[in-house]
């Protein structure tokens, strides 16, 4: 799974018309919010076919499209 899959998730799915990039902040800055972390989640889960621990779910690891992909390669 790259950046792009979540950004064509977020878009197709989740409707967000703001634009998105790799870098762009998801969960810091309000733009997604709990409900919507929870579908990610789930996306990343079913589509990377990885467990996703509640310890991991951070801004850290889920705040851009960049750094979840980075997260995926790291656990997949």
């Amino acid at each position: 799974m790259n950046s792009q899959d979540l950004i064509d998730f977020l878009r197709n799915e989740l409707h967000v018309e703001e634009p998105l990039d790799p870098g762009t902040p998801l969960f810091s800055t309000g733009l997604l919010d709990s409900v919507a972390m929870l579908n990610v989640i789930a996306f990343v889960e079913e589509r990377a076919k990885i467990n996703v621990s509640a310890g991991d779910v951070t801004l850290e690891n889920f705040d851009t499209p960049e750094r979840i992909a980075t997260y995926v390669d790291a656990h997949g």
